[in-house]
């Protein structure tokens, strides 16, 4: 493939290259302002919600309010950066396909290792999560409690955590027989998870105790911004909005206005959770809390009913949006293997289904492996990690862009440029920098290895390399 050249590191991807990918004729403008945020809504709540409350509280406290606050003008200001790139650059892509065409390859080949990274480990953070909501269901229902020796990661006190292998399964069959997902199955998952959080607010707050917000900041702005970097796993699914930039009528209108809604929706709904949650019970009693929002339903009222209510909505909902994680991991794999970034076998197609099959089987074993060894605050941390690291990469991207290719039509432009996106980057940098230093360990050796499999084989193999 010949010799290697410090120049190949930066070789882009001609955006023209990128749109002869996806051509155009096959996407119609369909999607209006209420199916996109109503996309971007579902493609979020119930990814961390659910789970992120038992890490993020002993954090912060209850000041784990402004650490939501703070996490979601993150995700805004990103989700703004994001609209320009999917506008500019209109292929049914995600940050890998923006920073090919903005950064070069070699930027572009880490944005995909932190994109495998963040939705594996989202995805089994959050069959972690479901695990401990099926376990409060079977005690509801008949008074039995999966033994912790297989409901349980090593490091959190079991050995295998059978339940999250269980619905990682699930989810392979349905990904491998060809799972397609409607805008109207879609918009009823969002009304259940939005009616079972609001459930929520509402019996919580028949509990609430002024008491419990004192003190207020116990952990002082050090435990805010750990907490918001910690959390920032819960807006894992907003750049799904941009991602649809090629099929959205009026982009230049949809698009922004779809992202400020779905923000605005799901920052309210955070919010009011955290404020339900923490003045229904001490913060204090949030540390190692499984299944959190059901087991405080089930304190507070003293009936089995309620937390029935929100564990049946938790299970739906998760299984849900780990279907749409797994399903996104394989497409990954897929377009970088097209690029020549990975060997031909990630391009495998099922001949009868014409889905990744092998794709599939690989992502879920990894995915299975990670919820059944690796305890969930490890895993939250490190999605949170992969999340940041991309979203800076696309916002320093609307920036270069600018610069470079002024001239590209772009249908819709972030505002007050270059300030926005730069405090996009600057938001995304604090946080990352208040992760704790275990999951800096952990991402490094996820990008050492990321480095090898570059300089070993994609350089060489890449398409751009002809």
């Amino acid at each position: 493939m010949g010799q290697f050249r410090a120049a190949d590191l930066l070789r882009r991807k001609p955006v023209a290259l990128i749109e002869g990918e996806h051509p155009p004729e096959h996407l119609h403008r369909s999607i209006g302002l209420f199916q996109l945020t109503m996309l971007g809504v579902g493609a979020t709540i119930g990814t961390g919600i659910f789970v992120a409350l038992t890490t993020a509280v002993p954090a912060a406290g209850p000041a784990v309010i402004l650490s939501f606050v703070l996490a979601g003008i993150t995700a805004a200001l990103t989700a703004l950066c994001y609209a320009e790139l999917a506008s500019t650059i209109p292929v049914s892509g995600s940050s890998y396909s923006y920073a090919y065409a903005t950064l070069g390859e070699f930027v572009a080949f880490v944005v995909g290792a932190c994109l495998l990274l963040e939705y594996a480990v989202s995805a089994s953070a959050i069959a972690v999560g479901w695990g401990q909501y099926l376990n409060e269901m079977l005690t509801d229902l008949v008074g039995w409690k999966m033994p912790d020796v297989i409901a349980k990661a090593p490091g959190a006190g079991g050995v295998f955590n059978l339940p999250a292998v269980a619905l990682v399964g699930a989810c392979m069959v349905l990904l491998l027989r060809g799972v397609k997902e409607s805008t109207t199955i879609n918009a009823i998952l969002v009304v259940l998870k939005l009616a079972i959080l609001v459930f929520f607010v509402v019996v919580a707050f028949t509990g609430f105790h002024a008491h419990n917000l004192s003190p207020f900041m116990p952990m002082g702005w050090k435990g805010v911004g750990a907490a918001a970097a910690s959390i920032f796993f819960s807006y894992i699914g907003i750049d799904a909005v941009s991602t649809a930039g090629e099929e959205v009528k009026d982009p230049r209108r949809t698009l922004p206005a779809g992202i400020v809604l779905s923000l605005l929706i799901v920052t309210a709904i955070y919010i009011l959770v955290a404020v339900a949650a923490i003045g229904a019970q001490p913060w204090t009693a949030f540390a190692g809390q499984e299944a959190g929002l059901a087991v405080i339903l089930r304190n507070l009222t003293g009936q089995a009913w309620t937390s029935l209510v929100l564990c049946v909505g938790a299970i739906v909902s998760i299984f849900s949006i780990t279907l749409v994680v797994m399903y996104g991991q394989t497409r990954i794999l897929y377009a970088m293997s097209r690029d020549g970034l990975l060997p031909k076998l990630f391009q495998r197609l099922d001949p009868k289904t014409r889905t990744p099959d092998l794709n599939t089987y690989i992502v879920a074993v990894f995915i299975a492996v990670l919820a059944a060894f690796v305890p969930l605050d490890v895993l939250v941390n490190l999605t949170s990690m992969g999340t940041l690291i991309a979203f800076a990469i696309v916002s320093l991207g609307v920036i270069i862009l600018r610069r470079t290719q002024p001239d590209l039509p772009r249908g819709y432009k972030v505002p007050l440029f270059p300030a926005l996106p730069a405090a996009s980057v600057a938001f995304c940098g604090y946080l990352i920098w208040k992760l704790p230093l275990d999951t800096w360990a952990l991402f490094a050796v996820w990008v050492a290895g990321a480095c090898v499999v570059y300089f070993g084989y994609s350089v060489r193999h890449s398409r751009l390399a002809a």
